[in-house]
């Protein structure tokens, strides 16, 4: 875009990206060896990390760009990338100050910004929209347009070019007319091929289960960060009904994987729960009655009697003595003590046996 546009018009071109080589090699030929030659109303410019200071940064940086705008007297001014520029574009605050600096330059001189935004990495299944640009929301208000290159499933070469926003002129290229482009390199100038047009399902992923599976937990995740049904639905794609739905099914499926984590009492290996009605032990030994709450690693068969105090953890091999030996048990606590610490998974097993 920018090679076609100083054709006509000046164009500085910020290139936050590749070092001056690394964009030599892009736009030189393999196979011929020469270089492609731009046009002289095409301005390059990159940054340079030793006169950037962490100081101020994103305030020096704007203010570099526009003494370069000036100097090479450019009234179209493309920035790549906007995730260089604003650190911290994924904070509405942070991103709103950016882009009302940004659009106070674009009125001072006039400008036509193209600012380049990276997308995360997104499900290909899906349509292109609003929700998978970078960063804030707040960004988005403030662009009066907004186009994006998406990835044809059906060849890495191909690219499909939509609209996602349109304040002032008119909605084209929505997803029933996306423009079709190819990569092509032509004797060292990399650009797309015009193709046609197309529509935008005929060059996304055809879903599976292993798409769905993904759908599906990213749900779970920002449903545990907080995130309204509305907002969660925004963000994948999705009616806020399948996304109550997908809630309401996990939050089903775990109610049952708890159930099966619960054991059955022939599950229990010998050894394990104390003589005469003592107490249930899974890391803790749990005498019933008047008996007491040891810390876990107590072999087995040193549960007290029932309705005894036992003896824990300080003579392994001997059975729980008859009596109270503070010196003994000095770590032990009586289970109506430990209650409040106990572990309620592990209480929960043990009261629900009913010959306990």
């Amino acid at each position: 875009m920018g090679d076609h546009i100083s054709r006509y018009r000046k164009v500085l071109y910020v290139d936050c990206e590749l070092s001056e080589k690394q964009f030599q090699l892009r736009y030189t030929s393999k196979e011929l060896g020469f270089r492609y030659v731009f046009s002289d109303n095409f301005f390059r410019a990159e940054i340079d990390p030793e006169h950037i200071g962490v100081q101020n940064y994103e305030e020096a940086i704007i203010k570099d760009i526009e003494e370069a705008a000036i100097q090479t007297d450019s009234r179209i001014v493309i920035i790549d990338n906007l995730t260089y520029l604003c650190n911290s574009s994924e904070k509405g605050d942070v991103a709103g100050l950016f882009m009302m600096k940004l659009i106070a330059l674009k009125k001072k001189h006039s400008l036509t910004l193209l600012i380049i935004s990276h997308t995360p990495k997104r499900n290909l299944s899906n349509p292109i929209s609003q929700n998978d640009l970078a960063g804030s929301k707040k960004l988005y208000n403030f662009f009066d347009n907004v186009f994006a290159i998406g990835q044809s499933a059906k060849d890495k070469r191909i690219k499909f070019v939509k609209q996602v926003k349109v304040r002032a002129s008119e909605y084209i290229y929505d997803s029933d007319n996306v423009i079709i482009y190819e990569i092509t390199n032509d004797g060292g100038y990399v650009h797309f091929l015009h193709k046609g047009y197309g529509k935008e399902s005929e060059h996304l992923k055809d879903k599976s289960e292993e798409d769905e599976a993904l759908t599906r937990s990213n749900i779970r995740s920002l449903h545990r960060d907080g995130k309204s049904i509305r907002e969660i639905a925004d963000l994948v794609n999705l009616s806020k009904t399948t996304v109550h739905r997908i809630i309401a099914q996990e939050k089903k499926k775990e109610a049952v994987s708890l159930e099966d984590a619960v054991l059955d009492l022939d599950d229990i290996p010998d050894g394990v729960a104390g003589t005469g009605g003592g107490g249930f032990l899974m890391g803790d030994a749990v005498q019933r009655g008047d008996g007491v709450l040891c810390g876990g690693g107590v072999p087995g068969g040193d549960v007290g009697q029932a309705g005894q105090t036992g003896q824990c953890g300080t003579v392994p091999g001997v059975a729980g003595q008859y009596g109270t030996r503070p010196a003994v048990v000095e770590h032990c606590e009586t289970v109506s003590a430990a209650a409040e610490q106990r572990d309620p998974f592990v209480f929960d097993i043990s009261e629900n046996l009913d010959f306990l």
